[in-house]
């Protein structure tokens, strides 16, 4: 995991001083018109769909809507590759989207541009990262340890569970995570993140599941499902909390949080142990430059870096809020910063 890590950071810094890369205004030309629309459709993951997170994407609809004075439509999903798809046909021309999700976008079509990202507790894009886990359920955690430490040898065998082949946090860091740290023994040698995709006798684990969503994924650790299971950290923040350890660190044991929504309601007071911790990069708010024009593209990125965005508490939530959002106040200084496409090359990197 450390190998990702110090792959991800120092990629991170190459792509943020070399400014370089294609910009979201870039992708449209004089040649190329695009038609103004008076509806612009926003695609949302699973992780983001669920109705506990409706007056989140609501007040963001409002933010988007206020900017250009056009309605907004959104378009809730139960699966990545549908949002994948919509943003890069034009199907919706808005998607707060997992990194790698963006670079599969762009990948099918390069008029698919990052709009903006969270930043990080500094107000920059230096940290403006969120973290992967792979955790068990408590009690289960001692096969993980190696004295103090936490190692992933014994998850060989096991029943595991990603989020989606598609997820950046649920599977291509972790995927790339398992391989880098087990390729270095003889056994697993020719290892590679293809073998993680189903389990079997003769896989690397015994039964791969799916949970469509990160929730889903840590549904499925928390209900016997799995024995280890990949998540975020951000994407169950709505409804866990630290029980014991330090926060984003190996050893952190979390608990489902007294009156947390579907699906975590029948698992109230239930708790896993963190094992491993790699950081990702934040998820951007992707725009398809074919469908949206160069003057509502301005419109949306100045209204989405304003203070007035900025300080409303629906989109940010304030630090002591019990309310369920999609980012979150800690030091004050977090906000929207724009950001360019050779920001996410070091997600690019993990499929070479």
């Amino acid at each position: 995991m450390k190998k990702i890590l110090t792959l991800i950071v120092s990629l991170s810094l190459v792509a943020v001083a070399a400014g370089c890369g294609s910009k979201a205004g870039d992708a449209q030309t004089a040649a190329s018109p695009v038609k103004t629309k008076e509806t612009i459709t926003i695609a949302w993951y699973p992780n983001e769909s669920g109705a506990d997170l409706k007056n989140a994407r609501d007040e963001l609809g409002k933010v988007i809507e206020t900017a250009t004075g056009k309605k907004v439509e959104h378009k809730t999903t139960t699966d990545y590759t549908i949002a994948i798809e919509a943003i890069a046909s034009g199907n919706a021309d808005v998607a707060f989207m997992g990194p790698q999700g963006y670079v599969e976008a762009n990948a099918k079509n390069k008029k698919v541009q990052p709009l903006v990202v969270s930043s990080g507790e500094s107000g920059t894009l230096d940290d403006a990262v969120y973290f992967s886990w792979l955790n068990v359920r408590k009690g289960e955690e001692d096969p993980y340890k190696s004295g103090s430490d936490y190692v992933m040898d014994n998850i060989a065998g096991k029943k595991f569970s990603f989020v989606s082949n598609s997820s950046t946090s649920g599977f291509k860091v972790p995927s790339a995570g398992i391989v880098s740290y087990f390729s270095k023994k003889d056994k697993f040698k020719n290892l590679t993140p293809d073998d993680l995709l189903q389990g079997g006798k003769d896989k690397f684990f015994s039964e791969v599941l799916y949970g469509g969503s990160h929730q889903g994924s840590a549904v499925n650790l928390l209900t016997g499902k799995a024995d280890v299971a990949a998540f975020c950290d951000t994407c169950v923040s709505n409804y866990v909390e630290l029980a014991s350890g330090t926060a984003n660190k190996p050893g952190a044991v979390y608990k489902v949080k007294q009156g947390a929504a579907e699906p975590f309601n029948t698992l109230i007071g239930k708790e896993f142990t963190v094992i491993s911790v790699t950081p990702v990069l934040n998820s951007p708010f992707a725009i398809n430059t074919g469908t949206i024009s160069a003057e509502d593209l301005k419109k949306l990125r100045d209204a989405f870096t304003s203070d007035a965005v900025t300080k409303n508490p629906m989109v940010f939530l304030p630090k002591d809020s019990k309310d369920s959002g999609l980012f979150k106040q800690k030091t004050g200084k977090e906000k929207f910063l724009p950001v360019e496409d050779a920001w996410f090359n070091p997600v690019r990197e993990l499929s070479k």
